[in-house]
């Protein structure tokens, strides 16, 4: 029978386990337990508390010593997680340091403590997705490079259009992943701060020893000391879920890309193939995009969730009523589905199956009238760009009306015939021959890639 209170049925699909720990309760009241050791050795260090109040306060803050159902429970009553976490704290230093339990969380309030315990988890968190982003791009940039030159269809709004290259399009998803890495990386240094300001932001309870404290915090962290708290200034944070928007629109970019590509009558590109993956209950001979599914569903999912966060940021005063509430479990998920979706790109990027031949073979399914334009641009130059135009679309509707390849059709029209010869129009019609700039971009998108991890 299983468990009324568990969510493993859809985690392995939309949710990395590494990125879950971070997020899971343990991971959280760790994080918060984590803030409280820090503040106690800041506090000995600036001489506000006796060293020896240290290791017994330290020696409590593991997450594993604490009923989380019954932190749950008082969660409910208490209305956050560090008010009820600190009464537990205290109760299980007393217990073998009745002295030093005087001295826990002294001058912070609970904001603090979950708030800085939030940047840690946020900077595990943001190590995981940049060590994907980087795994991802590597990959991508290698398929980039082993498919630069080979074409297929260029598609515009759902047609076909003139010839691209398979690489060209993994450059255009490389790129969003270079940038959205960059991003990520500037983002850093505002994110990664304390938040350490007492009731009110003032710390006034720590009196002239305040600054040298939270001084002393930060670096215990390893965070960088802000201008200020920042309880109801929340940009940081929501910058980081925007950006996170970000990466989750790349991703679903490139699912979407992959779906259509796998789609029967392309049958182009695919997922790798493993045993059971992507069937159906009835169909056996389905070969279903599930990978690009997490893609596309996190890239609907987390656009919500970022305004979520968006809508939380006009706090009222020093201290939020709900909307702060607001942001607890929607900054985690969005960074569990971003976490999923990199996993499941991850699998597509390394394994990408290519048929390059069918490629080909679409290429031709409307008989030579994507490369019209390599004509037309050519005649253009001998007959002038109206008549060119006027000339070729009427070859182009001719060919469609008999059913014939472009190319018979251009041999047999005289005003074609006298400025290009056979070998010319041959080659005209030749998709590997009209590709324009796909390389150069292939090999731009990859220089960008190799200078951030230089």
């Amino acid at each position: 029978m299983g468990q009324t209170d568990s969510h493993q049925l859809f985690d392995h699909y939309f949710t990395a386990r590494d990125m879950r720990q971070v997020f899971s309760d343990h991971g959280r009241v760790q994080a918060m337990l984590d803030v409280e050791a820090a503040l106690a050795r800041a506090e000995a260090r600036v001489g506000l508390i006796p060293h020896s109040a240290v290791q017994p306060i330290a020696a409590a803050c593991q997450a594993q010593l604490y009923d989380f159902q019954a932190l749950a429970q008082a969660i409910a009553t208490a209305g956050n997680s560090a008010i009820p976490l600190v009464k537990m704290l205290g109760k299980q230093i007393a217990s073998s340091d009745p002295e030093a339990e005087r001295y826990v969380h002294l001058g912070a309030t609970s904001q603090d403590v979950m708030d800085t315990g939030l940047v840690l988890q946020l900077r595990a968190a943001l190590d995981l997705v940049e060590r994907d982003l980087a795994e991802l791009a590597e990959a991508l940039a290698i398929k980039a490079h082993a498919y630069a030159t080979t074409p297929l269809a260029g598609r515009t709004w759902l047609q076909h259009a003139t010839p691209v290259t398979l690489g060209m399009k993994v450059a255009g998803w490389l790129g969003a992943v270079t940038r959205n890495r960059q991003r990520l990386r500037e983002l850093r240094g505002r994110v990664l701060c304390l938040q350490f300001g007492g009731a009110s932001g003032t710390l006034a309870a720590l009196g002239d020893r305040a600054l040298p404290i939270a001084e002393a915090l930060a670096e215990e962290l390893t965070l960088t000391l802000p201008e200020q708290p920042w309880h109801t200034q929340r940009d940081r944070l929501v910058e980081v879920a925007a950006v996170l928007g970000l990466v989750a629109g790349g991703l679903g970019k490139l699912g979407r890309d992959v779906s259509l590509l796998m789609q029967t009558e392309a049958a182009e590109v695919f997922e790798p193939s493993a045993p059971g993956k992507g069937g159906s209950s009835t169909m056996p001979h389905k070969r279903n995009p599930v990978g690009a599914a997490v893609l596309i569903g996190a890239a609907t999912r987390v656009p919500g969730l970022v305004g979520t966060m968006f809508s939380a940021m006009p706090q009222e005063h020093e201290r939020s009523l709900g909307l702060w509430h607001a942001e607890w479990e929607t900054l985690p998920e969005i960074f569990c589905l971003v976490s999923g979706a990199l996993q499941q790109a991850l699998l597509v990027a390394r394994g990408m199956e290519v048929d390059s031949a069918r490629m080909l073979r679409n290429l031709d399914l409307t008989q030579g009238l994507v490369l019209a334009e390599a004509v037309s641009t050519v005649l253009a130059q001998r007959l002038g760009r109206d008549t060119a135009h006027h000339l070729l679309e009427g070859c182009c509707k001719r060919a469609v009306a008999e059913g014939r390849h472009l190319r018979a059709v251009l041999g047999d029209e005289p005003q074609v015939t006298a400025e290009l010869s056979a070998d010319e129009l041959d080659r005209l019609l030749d998709p590997a021959h009209y590709l324009g700039q796909a390389q150069a971009w292939v090999e731009r998108a990859v220089a960008e890639h190799t200078r951030l991890d230089a």
